[in-house]
């Protein structure tokens, strides 16, 4: 009865679906209050509705309710609830039902919070919302419906994939979706614009805290999923450039330019046309991940489907949003002239370097990912597109931001002088490059990398940390002002240092890490760099749903334990499938790093050890940027529409 009454809410919430496209922009066309109005309602029972479809498939995993095909394949009685629960998102069914769900979310939520902007102009971004949804919708209910039974029911499921069997696998979808959904509603406020033909100061700051947000889940879903590579596979790398993990990465870079650029629309009303296409750019991207994910077209251990039909349609969904977008784009871009006039030296220009670089990185991990398809089509040849490429590809343009941010962070607003800009950054200047020489002294003529990385990090800090400081003013109260500063300036700070973090993370782990490979012995110790480690034994465990091979393994270091170490080797029965559980010991300056292989031969076992430095400097750098936006997106300034109803409407073309 609950299934039946899941799939009947999700039938009511498409036609919802389309009624709210249709009659709100006819009424915002019309001038019709009520047709205007209607999409508010529409929008909560959407999502009401909505909610109630993914309730009802929760409930179907939970239960274990095998009548249903999508448990069947992806759930079985003797899983633990956590994994029960996240199995309703851990296939491409369920996962297309939780997109889905997130759309309407963000659609009740422009509805609710939506109070300041303009009738004609929330009719019509709730319209295009609601056309998004539209088109999932039917891709649900045509093509992956969660709710189909089967005939003669199994006695049990074929259970999860034991990958996603983790904790970071449980939250790392829905946080991913929250980014990828969220940049629906900059798409969605993009052509509102188009078709109003007015994008003005207003709008820039209605759009960026959906962007803002948007943002800040990107991150925390990518660092999840990196996280889980890294603790999880065994391999004891953080990213490996693979399509999908780039399918995420790429929409991310094209929000952090589109929230940089709307902060140009909001305080100059410069770089309209630029801004309107990122915001289209950036939700095209994310389609984009969907149709590699859902087509099968690029192998991935991400995948969750592979079918070409599924493949065609997230296309034709891809080829109408786009390209009706860019159509419209195309004739009404011309009309948004820009009203503010600045220098070549100034803020706007390094905003709109800023976006350079992140666009053009972007299109080079396009590039990359992709090359391999196009090749194949056109050139008949099979290529593979690895990190050696991407690595030589994107690192300098990462380096340029990086080396770029701190001064451009510290440039006013229409005009500035390179002196008084960079004359309260030299400090950190020498102390960067005091630290590169002193590293690659002490490194003893290794590569560059590792010392350029923590200089370039510690610039960022050091730099970002500066310019908040010069805000506070000279004199005594320096620290009341210091802590009176607006959130935004906390975010930016906290931001901007988290990359810096980030950088001095991936550099350290990439430039000096360690690894050991042997069949060890047990009982008998051997070293790996500065330490001892000794395999004390091999015992046979029974998990919930798995048999495990958890190794003993003492570390120690100038004869002084430190830790002891669990390596496991799974195995599920059910799905038939091994899996590796690497035990790590953590500090900040570096991690010991062990996985534990097959048995060989008598007393033997395969043992590899890794010493990773500087490991979780990135997890804390990503969760200092993810901070950094929710500070920001808590400055009142920034909430939606905050203000609104006090700044002029200007348009730019005649409707």
């Amino acid at each position: 009865m609950i299934t039946e009454l899941g799939h009947f809410a999700l039938i009511l919430a498409f036609v919802l679906a389309i009624i709210q496209t249709v009659v709100p922009l006819i009424g915002a066309q019309r001038r019709w209050p009520g047709w205007m109005a209607l999409a508010e309602p529409a929008a909560t029972a959407q999502f009401a509705l909505t909610a109630l479809a993914f309730g009802a498939l929760v409930w179907a995993f939970v239960t274990s309710d095998f009548s249903l095909r999508v448990v069947v394949l992806n759930s079985h009685s003797a899983k633990p609830l956590l994994y029960k629960i996240s199995g309703t998102w851990g296939n491409h069914e369920g996962s297309m039902l939780l997109w889905v769900l997130i759309v309407t979310l963000f659609g009740a939520m422009a509805a609710w919070f939506g109070g300041n902007l303009p009738p004609t102009l929330r009719a019509r971004v709730l319209a295009v919302q609601a056309a998004i949804a539209v088109a999932f919708f039917a891709f649900i209910l045509f093509t992956s419906n969660p709710f189909l039974r089967l005939a003669v029911p199994p006695f049990d499921g074929e259970d999860l994939n034991p990958l996603l069997q983790d904790p970071g696998l449980a939250f790392h979808p829905p946080f991913l979706y929250l980014g990828y959904v969220g940049l629906s509603m900059t798409f969605s406020f993009a052509v509102a614009a188009l078709i109003e033909g007015r994008v003005d100061a207003a709008w820039g700051r209605w759009v960026r805290p959906w962007t803002l947000a948007a943002w800040v889940f990107l991150t925390i879903g990518i660092a999840l999923g990196s996280w889980w590579a890294y603790y999880e596979l065994g391999w004891g790398g953080f990213w490996f450039w693979d399509p999908v993990e780039n399918a995420s990465f790429m929409p991310w870079l094209l929000a952090a330019a589109l929230l940089h650029s709307a902060i140009v629309v909001e305080k100059r009303e410069s770089l309209k046309s630029w801004t309107i296409l990122l915001a289209i750019l950036a939700f095209g991207f994310s389609l984009i991940g969907t149709f590699i994910v859902r087509s099968g077209l690029l192998t991935s251990v991400h995948a969750f489907a592979n079918d070409p039909e599924r493949g065609v349609f997230v296309l034709a969904i891809l080829a109408f949003f786009m390209g009706g977008a860019l159509v419209l784009f195309t004739f009404r871009a011309g009309a948004m002239e820009a009203k503010g006039v600045f220098g070549l030296v100034s803020r706007e220009s390094a905003l709109l370097v800023n976006n350079l670089l992140l666009a053009v990185a972007c299109f080079v991990v396009f590039v990359g990912t992709m090359w391999p398809l196009l090749a194949e089509m056109f050139f008949d040849r099979k290529l593979s597109v690895g990190p050696p490429f991407f690595n030589a590809a994107f690192t300098p343009f990462i380096v340029a931001l990086g080396l770029f941010l701190p001064i451009g962070s510290a440039m006013p607003w229409k005009r500035a002088r390179w002196g008084r800009v960079l004359r309260p950054l030299i400090p950190a200047m020498l102390l960067a490059i005091a630290l590169f020489g002193l590293l690659f002294a002490l490194q003893s003529g290794r590569s560059l990398l590792g010392p350029f990385g923590l200089a370039l990090g510690a610039w960022l800090v050091m730099g970002t940390g500066i310019d908040l400081a010069r805000r506070t003013g000279r004199g005594t109260g320096r620290w009341r002002r210091l802590a009176r500063l607006p959130r935004a300036e906390w975010g930016k700070f906290t931001a901007h240092a988290g990359l810096g973090i980030t950088i001095i993370g991936v550099a350290g782990l990439t430039a000096w890490s360690m690894d050991d490979i042997r069949v060890a012995q047990i009982d008998t110790p051997f070293t790996v760099g500065d330490y001892t480690l000794t395999l004390n034994g091999v015992a046979e465990v029974e998990g919930p749903n798995y048999l495990t091979s958890m190794a003993d393994v003492t570390l120690a270091r100038e004869g002084d334990e430190i830790a002891r170490l669990r390596p496991e080797k799974r195995f599920y029965p059910v799905a038939q499938m091994p899996t590796t559980e690497a035990a790590i010991h953590q500090n900040l300056a570096r991690d010991v790093y062990v996985v534990i292989g097959d048995a060989q031969g008598d007393r033997g076992w395969t043992l590899r050890t890794y010493i990773k430095p500087l490991t979780n400097w990135i997890w804390i750098g990503c969760a200092l940027m993810a901070l950094g936006g929710l500070l920001s997106l808590s400055d009142r300034r920034f909430r939606v529409a905050a203000g609104a109803q006090k700044q002029p409407v200007s348009p730019v073309a005649a409707e």
